[in-house]
């Protein structure tokens, strides 16, 4: 036998051996880690990255759980919300000023130092056109609030209610006041104080009633008004839509609704309708001697000096 063959032959087995050794152990450090430091490490990272994957799911279906809970708190809240502000905006409605018809003397509101006014006819007589009477009367403060309204009983036999204007129906006059009545409230009312109105002297003539010319402010006479009109009387209507931007009368009349129409027009062009005012009633100059009294200042007479 030749030795130095064997030799060489047993050398390639040895070397084959050990390649397949190498090989196998990395196989199994490829599969479980094995021995090789390199396994180990990527082992840990598959791990590593599986307990990733299992704590990124879970953290996503905890975050969806949170999503559901936090959204119905949501939309109850938003539910409840919607009724609050349902509940609200009723509310702010109801604080508007209101009528509330033939309450008389409203005891809250203020009467303050300006009013505005209106009234409602109807017509009476044989010519009900032509000839008319009180039925109701109205009055609001400088906010608008309502400080006195009143159904008023004509005493003369009713031949045209004039219904779709005056919106006064028979069953009206069942709670209504008299005129005597309501004669002395409005009078109180009026008493010490700057009286607005549109077209207001036929309010007072109906009423029977009477007011000072230096302190009735009439938005159907102030200049710029009557210029909508061509110079002539304007309808409080046409004021109302140009001036305010508002639709009023579209219906029956509400004597309320038009004394506060008439009272935004006097607080929109205050100024100017205290300078039309002031052209035809002057403020006079006057001293006050303490006691209360006003006393005007009494010329000197020019002593003629003898030559």
């Amino acid at each position: 036998m030749d030795l130095s063959n064997l030799s060489s032959n047993w050398k390639k087995l040895q070397e084959k051996l050990k390649k397949d050794s190498c090989t196998t152990k990395r196989k199994i450090s490829a599969v479980d880690g094995g021995a090789d430091p390199a396994g180990k490490h990527n082992a840990k990272r598959i791990r590593a990255d599986k307990t990733k994957d299992v704590a990124s799911s879970r953290r996503q279906k905890a975050s969806k759980a949170t999503t559901r809970r936090s959204m119905d708190k949501e939309d109850k809240q938003e539910r409840k919300d919607g009724l609050t502000r349902r509940d609200s905006t009723t509310s702010v409605q109801e604080e508007k000023p209101r009528a509330r018809v033939n309450e008389g003397l409203s005891p809250t509101a203020e009467i303050g130092k300006y009013i505005a006014i209106d009234c409602e006819m109807v017509g009476v007589g044989p010519e009900p056109d032509k000839d008319s009477a009180l039925a109701r009367v109205s009055i609001v403060n400088w906010h608008g609030e309502q400080v006195y309204d009143s159904f008023v009983r004509p005493k003369e036999k009713v031949t045209d209610w004039r219904t779709p204007v005056s919106g006064i129906t028979p069953k009206d006059m069942v709670h209504a006041r008299s005129l005597e009545e309501v004669q002395r409230d409005v009078a109180k009312i009026l008493d010490g104080t700057i009286l607005i109105g549109h077209a207001v002297r036929n309010d007072l003539d109906a009423l029977l009633l009477s007011h000072p010319k230096c302190d009735i402010r009439d938005t159907s006479k102030y200049p710029p008004y009557r210029k909508v009109a061509g110079g002539g009387t304007p309808r409080l209507k046409i004021l109302a839509a140009e001036f305010l931007g508002i639709k009023i009368q579209e219906g029956a009349h509400s004597s309320v609704e038009d004394a506060r129409t008439a009272m935004m027009l006097y607080r929109r062009d205050k100024e100017g309708f205290e300078r039309e005012h002031a052209k035809k009633w002057p403020v006079r100059p006057s001293t006050n001697d303490g006691s209360g009294q006003q006393k005007t200042k009494k010329k000197k007479k020019k002593k003629n000096r003898k030559r």
